[in-house]
């Protein structure tokens, strides 16, 4: 039987703008196995996971478990365990860590504060310091979640590590369990489908001079799908690989006529410089059908979201 990965690449779907939303992202180690929802099916106190998931409900904040790769069916818990907390919109970005003994603390953080981009509640409640290592490689997993996470993204983590990448983690969900190995380079926040391991150390070395490959870039996970799709294909149309040159001004509805039409965005990116552009992006169905997840009963049609139009916008029109 094929797998949903499988699937997926035979399809060719596309894996941009897939990339979950997120603001800000709450990283805590956690060794061990995890279960499908990891916060409350892992040794982490289910306690604690369950009030996690509600206190950063609507924050734009998302918590996710990491471990390093590597041998964990039962590791016991370490006294002393690293927080990472990542803030992804451009012109804001930054990466703090720290280390907490007790993972209830992370309950004292002030979570809206976090999703706006304001640290000062993880300074001041752990210890938080400017985290000044390599960037983080996130690679997805968790084989209960879905079994591509396991059969794909354990191998690609156990190889980045073994050739001496630096910050390499495997992290509980990134989702879109079809396009594993999945992968999630902090600070930025751009996420990966289909990684392998030489592109992902391209990847890495791009972050580290600011920029970004956008080969198998899934989206940045500040941004909305719609969003996401625009700022990629901004990137394709120009060249542009500046991490943080680009943002999203704007994203709004637009008419869509007859009951029943796609949905459409006109979405405006702009450039640090002071282009934009307008790029209208309409929500399409993944075809042929296909599995979702290996878990999945029953075939789906994934939404896509699919540029239909890209314009760079003149003075007049801006002034308008």
């Amino acid at each position: 039987m094929s797998t949903c990965a499988t699937v997926s690449r035979d399809h060719a779907e596309p894996l941009s703008a897939t990339a979950a939303t997120a603001t800000t992202w709450l990283l805590l180690e956690q060794p061990g196995p995890w279960g499908a929802k990891a916060l409350t099916s892992s040794h982490l106190d289910p306690a604690v996971g369950r009030a996690l998931e509600r206190a950063t409900r609507d924050t734009g904040v998302r918590v996710a478990l990491i471990r390093r790769p590597g041998r964990h069916a039962d590791r016991r818990t370490p006294s002393v365990r690293r927080v990472y907390v990542a803030h992804t919109v451009p012109g804001r970005v930054w990466l703090r860590s720290a280390l907490t003994a007790d993972p209830e603390r992370l309950l004292d953080l002030d979570f809206a504060a976090l999703g706006r981009g304001d640290h000062h509640s993880f300074d001041v409640v752990l210890g938080g310091r400017p985290h000044t290592g390599d960037p983080l490689a996130l690679v997805c997993t968790n084989g209960k979640r879905d079994r591509c996470c396991a059969l794909l993204g354990r191998p690609l983590a156990t190889e980045l590590a073994a050739s001496g990448v630096e910050g390499v983690w495997e992290v509980t969900h990134l989702g879109g369990h079809r396009f594993s190995p999945t992968l999630l380079v902090l600070p930025y926040g751009y996420a990966y489908g289909r990684a392998e391991a030489h592109a992902v150390k391209d990847v890495l070395h791009a972050v580290r001079e600011g920029r970004v490959v956008v080969e198998g870039c899934r989206g940045r996970t500040a941004w909305e799908r719609p969003a996401q799709a625009a700022e990629l294909a901004v990137r394709a149309a120009t060249g542009e690989d500046g991490a943080d040159a680009l943002t999203v001004v704007r994203t709004e509805p637009a008419v869509v006529g007859p009951e029943g039409f796609a949905p459409r965005w006109e979405v405006t990116v702009g450039h640090a410089d002071g282009r934009r552009w307008r790029v209208s992006v309409a929500q399409g169905a993944s075809l042929p059908p296909g599995p979702e997840s290996c878990g999945a009963s029953v075939l789906g049609t994934p939404g896509r979201m699919d540029v239909v139009a890209l314009r760079e916008l003149t003075a007049a029109r801006l002034a308008g």
